[in-house]
């Protein structure tokens, strides 16, 4: 599948802001299976300075210095991106989960994506022992470890509602769960949870997910918006394999990768701090557009 995305947010401040600082982490990093072209970053009014650069983690970031006073920011993201490869699905030969734990511990790697940085608690993503009461024994050592996560991410995806604005990009992971009820990022972060409580590395996703209308209905543009899920290391051989507990499935050609990190602190679309100004708002727009489809 080769799509065209297109992500425009717009920050309006209720008094000038006179100096702001910004992280962008909208253009895709590099991902096996995925590849990304004609990339296009616009900023209004422009910065005084833009730096862009790889993160720690599979992140580019862009860095924007504002030093004159606005009222509002546009920063439009556009990107060809295609996606390849077949359904992934569980395999009688699969490694356990103990044995993926074990291989984790002995992996020397060091990379952005190296299995060793994705194995412990981090600050959005804290190892909390109700949600490895809740697991149980579906993550045994003895079980499968795609099945085991398959049957994880269904699991997240049957007891827990979705509800967009009852929880927002600052909501404790361990809120969301005692509610039961959040967004794809805190199910994202209730998986990594569980997973790394397991001892296996497990990674928070930044992405697109393509969207489908109703049958006969006209696809919206811009009605589209940033998906989060969870990329799982499975060992040496399967390599990562990405889990979306929003929708219950193993991630396939409808999902598009940007970032990947220990937890949503570390792929967040945009963040940073300004100096003046006594509020804000925030409008996104995302399409992403099959290439036969045309972006308004």
């Amino acid at each position: 599948m080769i799509y065209h995305v297109r992500h425009r947010t717009i920050l309006r401040y209720a008094a000038p802001v006179r100096v702001a600082r910004f992280n962008l982490r909208l253009k895709p990093a590099p991902w096996p299976g995925q590849w990304t072209s004609d990339h296009v970053l616009e900023v209004d009014p422009a910065p005084s300075i833009i730096e862009s650069r790889p993160a720690a983690w599979p992140v580019q970031v862009s860095r924007l210095v504002i030093e004159s006073p606005i009222r509002e920011l546009t920063v439009e993201s556009r990107f060809r991106a295609g996606v390849q490869g077949g359904a992934i699905e569980p395999q009688a030969d699969d490694p356990t989960i103990g044995a993926v734990a074990t291989a984790a511990l002995i992996d020397r790697a060091m990379g952005p994506s190296a299995p060793a940085h994705y194995l412990y608690a981090s600050a959005r993503a804290p190892m909390l022992a109700q949600i490895g009461q809740w697991v149980g024994d579906a993550l045994a050592p003895d079980r499968p470890i795609v099945a085991a996560a398959l049957e994880l991410a269904l699991r997240i995806q049957a007891e827990f509602a979705y509800q967009p604005g009852v929880t927002d990009a600052g909501t404790p992971v361990a809120d969301a769960f005692a509610a039961r009820h959040g967004v794809c990022q805190d199910f994202a972060h209730i998986m990594v949870v569980a997973l790394r409580l397991a001892g296996l590395p497990a990674a928070y996703v930044s992405g697109y997910l393509r969207t489908l209308p109703p049958p006969g209905m006209p696809r919206l543009v811009g009605a589209d918006a940033m998906h989060a899920w969870v990329m799982l290391w499975c060992g040496p051989t399967r390599g990562w394999i990405g889990f979306d507990p929003t929708n219950g499935c193993i991630t396939g050609d409808g999902h598009l990768f940007i970032a990947m990190g220990r937890d949503y602190a570390d792929v967040a679309p945009m963040d940073g701090l300004f100096v003046g100004g006594t509020g804000q708002s925030l409008q996104v727009m995302v399409d992403v557009a099959p290439e036969e489809e045309e972006v308004a």
